[in-house]
């Protein structure tokens, strides 16, 4: 083995590391034990695994790293949502975000997959940023981890909700997108339903087709934003390479092998896409299977004309909606302030 470059040890399953453990030596029960430092304590170094031999610890620390996340700024916003921003192993920033709606019991964290974006969504401050890389695994996981321990400092409630909606697109990180929810879901990790599990997409027909083959327990979200796809096509370019016809096929058959939950995310913007007309054309994509539709305020973002739907006009197009028989909540933005709401994650300082 080349010592001179760590390996990222969260990288490895458990087979792998007693397979690593054999070859040094060591007894690969032992596996089962750094595993559980690793995921379910969640230890910054491996001198904090102090169930191992201090020789076993100084052989892990020659062979491997952690590449923990670590928090370099927390913001709490005057309705109590909380962002947190990360720094990982490399320097680069990513950001978190925790909703609280006590009244509830309702504790929802937003994790990151990416650093930065590739989709350049018109209206979303994380689609004006380049995309650096993907999150490992465990870049994801610790956004979970520590949210979750700030949760219950703070609320004295554990997260009760998981979502794949803050920075970048969770389809185009796949693999290591599923691994994080295999290791948060897992009795060997967090061991969080995966039913509170729910990935946000922009739109990657083939690979919510992988999500269905691959018989995926999480629920799946849509960011539509638009029922037609011209104006589709407007706001967010990847709709030109999968179009609404293609993702309504992917979107039904991906409900049709896994029963999961579908819903439609909506950002209502006055002038475009909030009329009469667009109510019924959204209606037509709630046909082939059951959705549920938020409709979203619009955040301000620097440098973008959008501007959100009036309140008014938000109410009436629910009402076609809701009136047609199909499950839709009105969502009021929240941590807007600090810049925690839904596009509006850049790495703000």
């Amino acid at each position: 083995m080349n010592l001179t470059v760590k390996e990222n040890i969260r990288n490895l399953s458990l087979a792998d590391i007693k397979d690593a453990l054999v070859e040094m030596g060591e007894k690969p029960f032992r596996a089962a034990q750094i595993f559980q430092w690793i995921w379910q304590k969640g230890v910054e170094n491996f001198e904090e695994m102090t169930n191992l031999s201090v020789e076993l610890r100084d052989n892990l620390d020659l062979r491997y790293n952690l590449n923990k996340i670590r928090e370099d700024l927390m913001q709490r916003s005057e309705d109590g949502t909380l962002k947190f921003r990360y720094q990982l192993h490399d320097g680069a920033m990513i950001e978190a975000v925790l909703i609280p709606v006590e009244k509830d019991n309702r504790y929802t964290v937003c994790v990151s997959s990416q650093v930065g974006c590739s989709l350049n969504c018109s209206f979303c401050a994380t689609g004006k940023m380049k995309r650096v890389r993907n999150l490992d695994p465990g870049e994801i996981y610790d956004q979970v981890f520590f949210v979750n321990k700030k949760c219950e400092e703070i609320y004295g409630h554990g997260l009760t909700n998981i979502v794949y909606m803050g920075m970048g697109e969770p389809l185009l990180t796949y693999k290591n997108v599923m691994k994080s929810i295999e290791m948060i879901s897992s009795p060997d990790g967090l061991h969080m339903s995966s039913k509170r599990i729910t990935i946000s997409t922009a739109g990657i027909a083939k690979m919510i087709q992988k999500l269905a083959d691959d018989n995926s327990k999480v629920n799946l979200a849509l960011s539509l934003h638009a029922a037609d796809d011209t104006k589709r096509n407007e706001i967010m370019p990847i709709n030109e390479q999968n179009n609404l016809s293609t993702l309504m096929d992917a979107l039904k058959y991906y409900y049709l092998k896994t029963k999961n939950r579908i819903s439609y995310e909506y950002i209502a913007f006055e002038n475009f896409n909030a009329t009469d007309e667009d109510a019924y054309n959204l209606l037509k994509l709630c046909k082939d299977f059951p959705v549920r539709i938020n409709i979203i305020e619009y955040n301000p973002i620097a440098g973008v004309d959008f501007v959100k739907a009036p309140v008014d006009q938000i109410d009436r197009f629910a009402k076609i909606i809701r009136d047609a028989g199909i499950m839709i909540t009105v969502r009021r933005s929240r941590g807007k302030d600090i810049d925690a709401a839904c596009g509006q994650l850049a790495n703000k300082g």
